[in-house]
C-alpha cells in the first residue's frame, strides 16, 4: 500500500494549525499527551508569529489558551542548545508575567504547560518523554505538602503541582518507532512523518487529511519545499562544522598522538558549534551584531562561550552578553 506524503509537524504549526478549522488536530495531540480532553479557545501571539530571516529553520513555537484558561506553550526545536533548559524557564516565566495585569490577585496567575518537541538529546536519560513538575517535601518528615480544602476550592486545583508550570520534554530521536499506545502514535508521526492506517490516536485521522501535501496550493507547496531545503542546509552546516573541527584537530594532534588529536578535534567542533548557535541567537534577539562579536567568538574557548550563553538568557543588549570582558573587547576590537 502506498504511503501518503504528509507535511511535517513544524510546518503545520507555522501555517496550518493556527486556523480554527484545524484545531482538532492540535487538540488531539495535546489530549493524548496530557491524558485529558483539551479544547483550544484561541491561538495567542508567539515568537514564530513574527517572521524574520532567521525564523525559517530551527525553532517553531505556538502559544494557545484552552477552555480551562491554561496557557500551553508548544515549541519544536531542531538544533542543540546548551542552555535550552534555562531558555525554557525564561519563556515560562515571561508568559506568566505577560498574562497577569498589574494589581491583579495572585490567584489570577495562569497555569502554564510547556511542551517541547526536541530533535536533539537534552541531558542524559533512557526515556523519550519527560515531565517536570513542582512539589514540596518535608526535609525532616519527607511528607508531601498538599492543598487544604479551602485552597482547593479557591484555586479550583486539587494538587500543588496543578498550580505550578508543567514542563514536557519529548526527545523524538530516542523513540524506537514501536507505538505501544496512542501517545506513541503521535510521536511516531513526529519522527517518521507518517500516520499508519491502524493508528487510533485523537487528531490523527484529521491530520491525515489536513496535512496531505497534495492538498497544498502550488505556492504553498513551493514554500514548504523551500522550508525543508532550509532545514537540510542548516543541518548540513552544523554537521560540517563539527566534522571540520574534528579533522583539523586530528591533523594538529598527529605529532602528539592520535587520541589527543581526536580530543582536540572534538573540542574545536563543540566550540565552533556553540559559537555558531550563540551568534545566531544573538542576531535573532538583537538584530545584526558588530564585527567584533564574530572576531571574539573565533578566539573564545568553550568555557567562555558557555558563560556568554548563560549571560544571553537575561541580556537586553549585545554588551550585556559579554559583560565580564566588554572593556577588553572595545579596546582590542573596536576601530580607534
Amino acid at each position: 500500500m502506498s504511503k501518503r506524503r504528509l507535511i511535517t509537524f513544524d510546518w503545520a504549526l507555522k501555517r496550518l494549525l493556527r486556523s480554527k478549522a484545524n484545531f482538532e488536530v492540535l487538540e488531539g495531540f495535546l489530549s493524548e499527551l496530557l491524558s485529558t480532553e483539551i479544547r483550544i479557545i484561541d491561538i495567542l501571539e508567539s515568537e514564530s508569529n513574527k517572521e524574520d530571516a532567521l525564523d525559517k529553520f530551527n525553532r517553531v513555537d505556538m502559544k494557545v489558551k484552552n477552555s480551562e484558561g491554561e496557557l500551553i506553550l508548544i515549541e519544536l526545536q531542531y538544533e542543540r542548545e546548551f542552555d535550552y533548559l534555562q531558555r525554557l524557564l525564561f519563556g515560562v516565566a515571561k508568559t506568566i508575567t505577560e498574562h497577569v495585569d498589574e494589581g491583579e490577585q495572585y490567584t489570577k496567575v495562569p497555569k502554564v504547560i510547556s511542551i517541547n518537541i526536541l530533535y536533539f538529546d537534552l541531558g542524559q536519560g533512557k526515556d523519550y518523554v519527560y515531565l517536570g513538575e513542582t512539589s514540596f517535601r518535608g526535609i525532616h518528615t519527607e511528607d508531601e505538602l498538599v492543598l487544604s480544602d479551602m485552597q482547593k476550592e479557591m484555586f479550583n486545583r486539587k494538587r500543588v503541582q496543578e498550580i505550578f508550570p508543567a514542563i514536557y520534554l519529548i526527545m523524538v530521536r530516542r523513540f524506537n518507532e514501536v507505538a505501544k499506545n496512542t501517545l506513541d502514535e503521535w510521536i511516531y508521526f513526529l519522527k517518521k512523518g507518517e500516520i499508519r492506517d491502524d493508528f487510533t490516536a485523537r487528531g490523527l485521522e484529521k491530520a491525515k487529511r489536513v496535512l496531505d501535501i497534495l492538498q497544498l496550493s502550488d505556492a504553498e507547496r513551493q514554500a514548504y519545499e523551500q522550508f525543508q531545503e532550509d532545514l537540510r542546509s542548516q543541518a548540513s552546516m552544523v554537521n560540517n562544522t563539527w566534522r571540520a573541527g574534528k579533522i583539523e584537530g586530528k591533523k594538529e594532534g598527529l605529532e602528539e598522538g592520535r587520541q589527543e588529536g581526536i580530543q582536540i578535534g572534538e573540542q574545536k567542533g563543540r566550540q565552533e558549534e556553540a559559537a555558531s548557535m550563540l551568534l545566531k541567537q544573538m542576531r535573532r534577539k538583537f538584530g545584526q551584531t558588530p564585527d567584533w562579536v564574530s572576531e571574539k567568538m573565533k578566539t573564545a574557548n568553550l568555557e567562555q562561550i558557555e558563560r556568554w550563553s548563560d549571560n544571553f538568557v537575561f541580556a537586553t543588549s549585545v554588551d550585556e552578553v559579554f559583560a565580564s570582558g566588554q572593556e577588553e573587547v572595545q579596546e582590542n576590537c573596536h576601530p580607534g
